[in-house]
């Protein structure tokens, strides 16, 4: 049941490295995208002032929930569907988002609502954090990110490596303000981007 994805090996601690300087002190955290479940197997142990809610779509539960089991972790909780096409959200209030390798996966319309979504239920002061590759209009693509992005969007045409200021732009849309952009292996960033207190958007 459990699903491996090759690429966890190769980032979960570069990962949790930028989680345990950025995420707060206590609170949930909401995974968009959870795949396999092994980023969440792996963190939530590490992150025990936290509690780490799964989520996906509904044919990626199992493996999620078979790596929770094997986890074994108590701030780690029953993986639950998220499908970022759904105007209505299984969760209401989250003190964080983090979201791995999802963003050039899904059309860009889900792009749009899971920003969106996620400036409707972030507290503020909460983070929003997104790791994956990205194109910047300020530079060239990398050779290896632009293989990436065509592999991507041979496999689905509506998929593709995002511009950064384009998921930038929506971000402020939803309330968020940049806070902090770096470069990780393999061409890869880690981005996340801060609620504004007082910022009630719906």
């Amino acid at each position: 049941m459990k699903q491996h994805a090759p690429s966890y090996e190769r980032n979960k601690d570069a990962i949790l490295a930028v989680l345990h300087e950025i995420l707060p002190a206590s609170g949930t955290v909401l995974e968009i995208g959870s795949g396999t479940g092994q980023h969440a197997a792996h963190f939530a142990p590490r992150l025990p002032h936290l509690v780490w809610q799964p989520t996906d779509l509904l044919q990626n539960l199992p493996s999620i929930r078979a790596w929770r089991e094997e986890a074994n972790a108590s701030n780690l909780r029953e993986p639950v569907e998220l499908d970022l096409h759904a105007r209505c959200w299984p969760v209401k209030h989250v003190d964080a988002v983090v979201c791995i390798n999802t963003i050039h996966i899904v059309a860009w319309e889900a792009v749009v609502n899971l920003v969106a979504g996620v400036g409707r239920l972030l507290a503020p002061g909460g983070v929003f954090y997104v790791y994956g590759a990205y194109r910047y209009g300020t530079r060239p693509l990398e050779p290896s990110n632009e293989e990436f992005d065509r592999w991507l969007k041979a496999r689905d045409p509506r998929s593709g490596v995002r511009d950064f200021e384009a998921v930038d732009a929506l971000a402020r849309d939803a309330g968020l303000a940049l806070t902090g952009d770096r470069p990780m292996p393999a061409n890869n960033r880690s981005i996340w981007w801060t609620k504004a207190e007082g910022s009630n958007r719906v």
